[in-house]
């Protein structure tokens, strides 16, 4: 398995590098390794890629090789394309504290390998409001970074019930140091590698779990609630599992 583990990175590499496309980023887990670039966002072209769901209207643009995201409510940004797995997904972000009317330093969100349990095939066959009970229909995995005020970070594996937002008393984190900093990039790292469910803050593990029933398909969406983000460099990378 190791060989063709390092077959199938050779020959994503060679298609990258024949492409003109970023360099992916080195691997840092030894059950997989990282292959070629299949979508990216460097948010100079406007929203194009992308589907908005906002409880409230807000600001939210795609210019100057940032994402921004201002609302005075609940906000699903969803990417438009379908991802199915392994994949990587890859981003820097920022909460923006600057006096700003949404400025509270709280919500930077994901889902990620979505689908909607009435409409597995297509995200957007059914509309949501923006609200966050809205997604409870979904089967997804969801990370809560600074969440509720910027006092919990929380990992979550939605399973397309009302009410139902199941999670391990291990994934749920307190501590200032798993929580989010006023304006402080930090870049974000989303696994979906077959079993393997994996979430990294600046390099560092926060989550980890193997699912015995994972989510293989999906779409990737960024989440809020009355919050002020910045969002530069979209990846999504194919992994090539080493096991």
């Amino acid at each position: 398995m190791w060989g063709l583990a390092a077959l199938l990175l050779a020959v994503f590499s060679a298609c990258r590098a024949r492409s003109g496309g970023p360099a992916a980023p080195p691997a840092f887990d030894w059950r997989f390794a990282i292959g070629g670039t299949l979508f990216r966002d460097d948010f100079t072209a406007g929203l194009g890629q992308w589907t908005i769901e906002a409880e409230r209207p807000g600001r939210i643009e795609a210019r100057n090789g940032r994402l921004e995201i201002d609302v005075p409510a609940g906000c699903t940004v969803w990417f438009r394309s379908k991802l199915s797995g392994p994949v990587m997904i890859e981003y820097r972000a920022a909460a923006i504290g600057a006096g700003g009317p949404n400025d509270r330093v709280s919500d930077l969100n994901c889902f990620w390998m979505a689908a909607d349990s009435r409409a597995p095939g297509d995200i957007f066959a059914r509309r949501r409001s923006g609200a966050f009970a809205d997604y409870d229909l979904l089967t997804t995995y969801y990370v809560g970074l600074g969440g509720n005020g910027n006092t919990t970070t929380r990992f979550r594996r939605y399973v397309g019930k009302a009410g139902n937002r199941p999670i391990d008393p291990k994934d749920d984190l307190r501590g200032a140091e798993n929580l989010l900093a006023a304006n402080a990039e930090q870049t974000l790292r989303l696994v979906a590698c077959d079993h393997l469910i994996q979430f990294y803050r600046d390099g560092k593990r926060l989550f980890e779990t193997v699912d015995p029933q994972p989510y293989r398909e999906g779409w990737f969406a960024f989440r809020t609630t009355q919050s002020h983000l910045e969002i530069r460099d979209f990846r999504v990378y194919r992994l090539v599992p080493t096991l």
